[in-house]
């Protein structure tokens, strides 16, 4: 195995690794929809949309989710 393997082995990892590492910070910080810029508030009418942007609808476990 040269470098022209490994290379792209280590960017792949790295970059999944990244991807799980967000989602764990940003479920221990509280966020329910990951990704969307209210998450934190998301369906919880604290939101700049008040929980009815398609994005807050999607929420498991705020108001606009039931």
């Amino acid at each position: 195995m040269g470098a022209d393997v490994i290379i792209p082995i280590v960017a792949i990892v790295l970059i999944i690794g990244g991807a799980v590492a967000y989602i764990i910070r940003a479920k221990k910080s509280g966020r329910k929809c990951i990704g969307c810029p209210d998450g934190a508030t998301c369906g919880k009418g604290e939101s700049s949309c008040g929980g009815n942007c398609s994005c807050c609808r999607g929420c498991q476990g705020g108001e606009s989710g039931k």
